[in-house]
């Protein structure tokens, strides 16, 4: 919708991972590195952990798009609640392991053969496993027994862990002790501080062919951080809508009340929850109301008042919303218009 408005050769914060547009922040290079270590190491357990967006997945994408040794042979999971025979069945599907049966001894002994025929080739198997942090204990220890497999004394396969912080309680459970000890190196990503945020914006749309310089002020940059608090997924939502609300409003500059009139408009959305502590004060604020309304019947009232309004704030914020769209529509318009007339000039 914006890219031509601003210059953009293709969306710059779309949420989907992209190699191409990945900002290696000094944690997110700590984790890329501890990956890239235990490729060299070939054996043991990489773990990565890190709150919901802050680019776990992007990194996983980054390392896969980079291996350059033809010897690796890599498959990605993204796992949901799998049993340890459902998690063999998708370990032989995605590295493509023909089953000659159903049974978790067969399924085992094929994997096995396929692992072993890569050894004979010279290559090894590499399993980076997303969101592990739904993986049951069970599960995660028959990675453990997966490792297992070895031949002149080198491991066949070796797996990276990459999940949410839940994953660590796994990981910290006392009868994991023997899946602890195989852990090479694990690292924590953390949300971007504040020049993080800048560089990480600006490294984005410079990606998508951006050549303006001063897009977004200092303040600007300071006021995303503190309506995202610096996790990239949510920066990616928050400032594409930026992006579109500049083009609608035929913005070439965003500053502080631009991003306090969007984040206005989004707090009322389902795309609005970009900060826990805004979540956290509504629902604080709705179990107090309902506590107020047993106390006496004039404070009811009054909480019946302030939900209308609420509602009514509701309501304009979406006229508004039907109103830029209207506009935005009618400017496509003129464009296609102005187009197909030049189209008719030329013939």
């Amino acid at each position: 919708m914006y890219e031509s408005y601003y210059g953009f050769s293709e969306k710059p914060f779309q949420l989907s991972p992209d190699p191409r547009f990945f900002f290696a922040t000094s944690h997110h290079q700590r984790a890329l590195s501890y990956l890239q270590y235990g490729l060299d190491q070939g054996e043991g357990f990489i773990v990565i952990t890190g709150p919901i967006g802050t680019g776990k997945t992007t990194i996983a994408r980054n390392l896969l798009s980079s291996i350059g040794d033809e010897n690796i042979v890599a498959a990605q999971l993204v796992t949901t609640k799998l049993s340890p025979d459902e998690l063999l069945e998708l370990v032989a599907a995605e590295f493509k392991i023909p089953l000659k049966g159903d049974s978790k001894a067969e399924v085992l002994r094929c994997i096995e053969a396929f692992l072993i025929q890569l050894h004979k080739q010279g290559k090894r198997a590499l399993l980076l496993v997303d969101e592990a942090q739904n993986l049951p204990i069970e599960t995660v220890e028959e990675l453990r027994m997966l490792s297992n497999f070895q031949l002149d004394d080198k491991p066949l396969i070796q797996s990276f862990l990459l999940g949410q912080e839940e994953l660590k309680d796994i990981i910290q459970a006392p009868n994991m002790e023997q899946f602890r000890q195989r852990i090479i190196a694990s690292a924590h990503l953390k949300p971007l501080n504040v020049e993080e945020v800048k560089n990480y914006i600006n490294h984005r749309l410079q990606q998508a062919g951006c050549e303006k310089e001063s897009l977004f002020s200092d303040a600007a940059f300071e006021a995303i951080h503190q309506k995202t608090l610096g996790v990239p997924r949510k920066i990616n939502i928050f400032v594409d809508r930026l992006l579109l609300f500049g083009f609608l409003e035929e913005l070439s500059h965003f500053g502080i009340d631009t991003i306090n009139d969007v984040a206005e408009e989004m707090s009322v959305e389902l795309t609005g929850s970009l900060s826990s502590q805004v979540l956290e004060n509504n629902q604080h604020r709705s179990q107090t109301s309902a506590q107020q309304v047993v106390v006496n019947s004039s404070e009811n009232v009054e909480n019946i008042r302030e939900v209308l309004r609420e509602v009514e704030e509701i309501l304009e914020s979406n006229i508004k919303q039907k109103i830029k769209m209207a506009r935005y529509v009618d400017k496509l318009l003129k464009q296609k218009n102005r187009l197909y007339a030049e189209e008719q000039i030329k013939k």
